[in-house]
């Protein structure tokens, strides 16, 4: 049992902390990634209730709490970019005890790093064919048996089509898009908000010398993934004042747009195949709890598999332990999409005079908890049991 082989697809996230576990429960993990390297961009990400203890246990949670974003202040502000308020970060986002937010690409190498001693990375080359047997053919041609096939490989799995574990997304009704841009603004430890009805952007930085990070936000119903490309954010976007212009002008290579949708998938395993994190259970952004549920659905099935000889019997127990916690966070990805997308002209003003007022009101600190305490629910949803207690970190 302890010498199983266990083949991940996908070095994000979930895939080094699930190769992490399994080598320290006595398992042989591989990781696939089609990158020709870790892929260490990304935008900034909230870790939460149960997955900082995860993060605990696992030993990182010093060095990831190290590279905490530090974000200070929340900025609104109007069409013509006009200031209209300026919350506190912290209590915006309404973040409670060892909550972290850190950039995901800083989580991803500090994951990659603590799974490297027990881990064969394989980079530049994806699944091409899985049979029943766990025989892997790999796009370069090579072959290899796996006890074990995990699909950490996102939003538009390739391991969960090949799996027959495909489903329609949920569209949440917008679509996201991130890219990097030069700091103009000379941002430092801020966010900025803009909006107009249906559409969004916000802007942050680190740092006054680091570079920005960008998002845009539009709702449309569901496009064909053809369609949804950097031309069609700029068509969206196309005449908008403050920043946008330069936004759409400037951002990098590394532009990203996706739709804002979920996976709830019936079930998560088939024969030897199982699938994590987004790959089958994705909340959307607009839950913030997407790192949070792969860091927790990792560590709960290197438990299982390492607590079940029988793969059928340890996939069942991940799913039975995992599944009313995703469910949760879901839930919450649900009804928090709205609040991603702006609505009418009316709505804007409400949102833009709570912001200004919210100094005021000496109640600030209990409405934003009230306000958050459906994340904070969906975060903590989940107990680990008492063994696999910390490490030094």
């Amino acid at each position: 049992m302890r010498n199983r082989e266990v083949l991940i697809s996908g070095a994000g996230v979930a895939g080094p902390l699930l190769a992490y576990w399994l080598g320290r429960h006595g398992l042989r993990p591989t990781i696939v990634e089609r990158a020709p390297a870790l892929r260490e961009g990304g935008y900034k990400v909230d870790v939460r209730g149960t997955a900082i203890e995860v993060l605990k246990r696992t030993g990182v949670y010093c060095a990831a709490r190290a590279r905490d974003t530090g974000m200070r202040q929340v900025t609104y502000v109007t069409k013509s970019g006009g200031k209209v308020a300026a919350v506190d970060a912290d209590l915006l986002m309404g973040r409670r005890g060892d909550d972290i937010e850190v950039m995901r690409g800083d989580l991803v190498r500090i994951l990659a790093d603590a799974a490297a001693p027990v881990t064969e990375f394989i980079y530049g080359d994806a699944i091409a064919s899985i049979s029943s047997s766990g025989e892997v053919t790999f796009e370069s041609g090579l072959s290899r048996r796996f006890d074990v096939i995990v699909g950490a490989d996102g939003l538009h799995s390739a391991t969960r089509r090949m799996a027959g574990l495909d489903a329609p997304l949920r569209h949440l009704g917008a679509y996201l898009s991130f890219a990097t841009m030069p700091n103009d603004l000379r941002l430092d430890r801020e966010e900025v908000f803009w909006a107009v009805p249906g559409r969004m952007a916000f802007l942050y930085s680190t740092g006054p010398d680091d570079p920005a990070k960008v998002g845009l936000v539009f709702a449309s119903p569901e496009l064909p993934r053809a369609e949804v490309t950097r031309e069609r954010v700029a068509a969206e976007f196309a005449g908008d004042g403050w920043q946008i212009p330069r936004i759409l002008e400037s951002m990098a290579d590394d532009f990203f747009v996706d739709s804002l949708s979920q996976v709830d998938l019936p079930r998560w395993s088939a024969g030897r195949v199982v699938l994590l994190g987004d790959a089958a259970f994705c909340p959307s952004p607009a839950s913030g709890q997407g790192t949070s549920t792969a860091l927790c659905g990792a560590y709960v099935l290197a438990r299982a598999l390492a607590r079940h000889e029988d793969t059928a019997a340890a996939f069942a127990e991940y799913e039975g332990t995992l599944r009313p916690y995703t469910d949760r966070n879901i839930e919450v990805g649900r009804k928090m999409a709205g609040q991603m997308v702006p609505g009418g002209r009316f709505s804007i003003a409400m949102r833009n005079y709570a912001m200004r007022t919210l100094h005021l009101n000496p109640w600030n600190k209990q409405i934003i908890a009230s306000a958050t305490k459906p994340i904070f629910v969906a975060a903590n949803a989940l107990k680990l049991p008492a063994e696999d207690q910390p490490v030094a970190a």
